[in-house]
């Protein structure tokens, strides 16, 4: 998919939005269910039809997908438990067995055999799980009037019916992708930092500005990659600093947005409060169409994997192997990870459109993000696996700007529950607990490292983050300031 006949040189601010661990049909699945699965603009669309099913645990009936109800006291915070997302349950959930067949033919119907797998050990490790959780709610999928955000910008805009996860795995590999379009190998969350040159270190080398935001807290990112943690301050910023930037007209070309990590947060993570992501999404659109670069920006909306949430579309093989890393678990990088939801927002995109490659193509992943970048700006590609990808930049078919707003009188919707996860820390708190603990931070001893206190609590780990990331800008300006 090339950038002629589109917009795509008019566009100088790319905007990525990257969220946590939820399934295409998870959270837009039903999008156009109730017009047969067709948009306003008469394009097919993937989604679910209903019918759609999983053999019960213990040989008990098929369970059809259903519905989320609004209101309920769970409705955010379904399907109530963490799934298991990690390549060994990725498997099961794609194949039915630990271990993908010969061929790799994916029939996703072990979705619920593996959450009820995970709920039991889950719950003797005493993990956080919503009360009366089973295993049958891993098919409840969210609509239109329960995710009235993400739902109206994919009416309003386009929705990518057919984006996979770079790898059929959890959070980091996928998200090493979005930003080196490799994982060197990596299969799980395991291995917490990646070497391999980012696309900041090539828009650097072209002149192209750049920022990565955290929400609350600096930008995990930057302590995931060796080639970004000592860069400038200036660099990296908060949710806050980005929202500035909208307002006065100076963001940069590309910016990467990061949620808040923690179980109280709003990365929309199971099982933490979705509603707080739909705030999120509401925010940083109106952050960018009330800006005076509205007219060229492209919002890119997405999610780093499926995280154990239903889908029902096999994900293809074909997939380019990045490079010549060997892969943990013996993957050979070949195939995809399952949908997740992606849209594509800007004013030069036609309302109701459902964005594809032509079959047969090579699809849609995390380094299509890549891919549109170096096409705009004239960036070389970082692998085999974003030289391969296509770019989206045939979604900006419009030559004049929409004026109309898709979220206008939308309500953002609230929670009535309690969030089951409470105060725990989450997974990438701890991850980021460890990276900022190997920061060479001088203590009383002239030591550099020291192990992390006892950290308990959510809030104990984002205080320990951030007085760990202060006293080390601290350090490093007084050694930049010594003669």
């Amino acid at each position: 998919m090339s950038t002629k006949a589109n917009s795509l040189s008019t566009i100088n601010h790319i905007v990525v939005l990257m969220l946590e661990n939820r399934s295409f049909d998870h959270m837009l699945g039903f999008l156009y269910t109730d017009a047969g699965n067709v948009s306003p603009a008469g394009q097919p669309f993937a989604g679910l039809t209903g019918k759609e099913s999983n053999p019960g645990t213990s040989g008990n009936e098929p369970v059809t997908v259903s519905k989320i109800q609004g209101g309920a006291s769970n409705t955010y915070f379904l399907p109530g438990a963490d799934p298991g997302e990690g390549y060994t349950a990725t498997n099961a959930q794609l194949f039915g067995s630990n271990t993908p067949p010969t061929p790799p033919v994916a029939t996703n119907k072990g979705f619920i055999s593996n959450f009820s797998y995970t709920l039991g050990w889950e719950g003797k490790e005493n993990y956080s799980i919503l009360a009366g959780t089973v295993a049958n709610d891993i098919m409840a999928m969210h609509t239109p009037d329960t995710l009235p955000v993400l739902s109206a910008l994919a009416r309003g805009f386009a929705v990518c019916d057919y984006w996979y996860g770079s790898v059929p795995t959890e959070t980091l590999p996928n998200r090493a992708f979005v930003h080196a379009a490799t994982s060197q190998g990596h299969m799980d969350d395991k291995t917490k930092s990646f070497t391999a040159p980012t696309l900041y270190a090539a828009l650097t080398q072209k002149n192209i500005s750049w920022a990565i935001y955290g929400y609350d807290a600096d930008p995990l990112t930057r302590m995931t990659f060796s080639d970004l943690s000592s860069l400038a301050d200036s660099y990296f910023g908060t949710f806050p600093d980005f929202q500035a930037a909208a307002k006065a007209g100076t963001l940069p070309s590309y910016t990467f947005l990061e949620p808040s990590w923690g179980s109280k947060g709003n990365s929309q993570h199971p099982n933490y409060d979705v509603a707080l992501g739909e705030q999120f999404i509401h925010d940083v659109y109106y952050a960018l169409r009330n800006s005076p670069l509205w007219n060229e920006t492209l919002l890119i909306v997405t999610y780093d994997e499926h995280g154990g949430c239903y889908d029902h579309v096999p994900p293809p093989s074909g997939a380019i192997p990045p490079d010549a890393s060997v892969g943990e678990y013996g993957f050979d990088f070949t195939r995809f990870g399952p949908r997740v939801p992606t849209v594509l927002i800007s004013p030069l995109i036609p309302a109701g459109t459902v964005f594809r490659v032509p079959d047969g193509s090579m699809p849609f992943d995390h380094t299509s993000i890549l891919k549109t970048a170096e096409l705009r700006w004239g960036i070389s590609a970082l692998t085999k696996r974003d030289a391969a990808a296509p770019d989206v930049g045939a979604v900006l078919s419009l030559t004049t700007a929409r004026t109309d707003d898709p979220l206008a009188g939308v309500v953002v919707p609230i929670s009535s529950g309690a969030n089951p996860a409470g105060n725990r820390p989450s997974h990438l708190q701890e991850v980021y607990a460890d990276l900022v603990s190997r920061l060479p931070v001088p203590d009383a001893n002239d030591g550099t490292h020291r192990p992390s206190p006892k950290l308990e609590t959510g809030y104990d780990y984002d205080r320990y983050i951030q007085e760990r990331l202060m006293a080390w800008k601290a350090s490093r300006n007084v050694k930049q300031a010594k003669p």
